[in-house]
């Protein structure tokens, strides 16, 4: 059965939509059956993989319409598979407030393909609404990225809290995954100082893997690739190989000693 990761914080602009797409897609090149479930509106991890949404799409799954094996597309990248999902899904907010057992929908729906994959890793939306609901009650963990910004910390106390709430109410094995520090400017004082604070807030739940700003990785899902097959000599794609064997390696897998970009 997968490991199902929600990749979640409700600001955004923190780097969650990329890390989405390049863990999912290096942690794939690194040999495990991994689906990217796009729980955004916006879409952009769909785009950013390369993938469109036509006729159905997360939306469709959530109002009971369409069943995930039939929603579930292989991309053009090793192991990589995408549920999408495009402005439809904005409706679901809506329409699922009435709805019998409106927080468990994705987890239903989850629990009928994750057999066929290692890991299932769901971009949520930049919100704590009720999409992000469901992916913290259908999740085992989450990953909170956090930018090195000023206020990188305003929110997560809020944020934290409730996934408190859902685990106690919902899901009770669901835990935090890790923290990941985004958009470092090894040239700033700030960045620096942010990493320090984030450490001392979270300790042992930060990665020990930190992803730096970055051009090219800005540049990628403009062209519908993770930054690996962008540029796989880009410092953004060394950092979410560095990131996909940390959580690899937290699962109790180990990479092919073999395998490199």
């Amino acid at each position: 059965m997968a490991k199902i990761i929600s990749i979640i914080n409700q600001k955004g602009g923190v780097g969650k939509t990329t890390t989405a797409v390049n863990l999912s897609a290096l942690m794939a090149d690194m040999g495990q059956r991994v689906l990217l479930v796009d729980l955004d509106p916006q879409g952009n991890a769909t785009s950013g993989i390369g993938m469109a949404v036509e006729d159905k799409s997360m939306y469709e799954v959530l109002m009971g319409r369409v069943q995930m094996k039939n929603l579930v597309e292989k991309t053009d990248f090793k192991n990589l598979s995408v549920a999408g999902s495009d402005i439809r899904l904005a409706d679901a907010e809506l329409q699922l407030v009435n709805v019998d057992k409106r927080e468990t929908r994705l987890k239903t729906a989850l629990g009928a393909v994750a057999k066929d994959f290692d890991f299932i890793i769901i971009d949520c939306p930049p919100s704590l609404s009720l999409l992000t609901v469901n992916a913290l009650t259908a999740s085992d963990s989450v990953i909170i990225p956090i930018q090195c910004e000023y206020y990188a910390l305003e929110g997560v106390a809020s944020l934290v809290q409730t996934i408190q709430r859902v685990k106690k109410t919902f899901n009770p094995r669901l835990d935090i995954e890790g923290v990941l520090l985004t958009m470092l400017d090894g040239r700033t004082n700030l960045g620096l100082q942010v990493v320090d604070e984030v450490k001392k807030h979270f300790k042992k739940q930060v990665y020990a893997t930190v992803i730096p700003r970055t051009v090219r990785l800005g540049e990628a899902p403009s062209h519908g690739e993770p930054i690996h097959i962008y540029d796989k000599r880009s410092t953004g794609t060394t950092a979410y190989a560095a990131l996909a064997q940390e959580v690899l390696k937290r699962n109790g897998v180990k990479v092919d000693k073999n395998w490199k970009l």
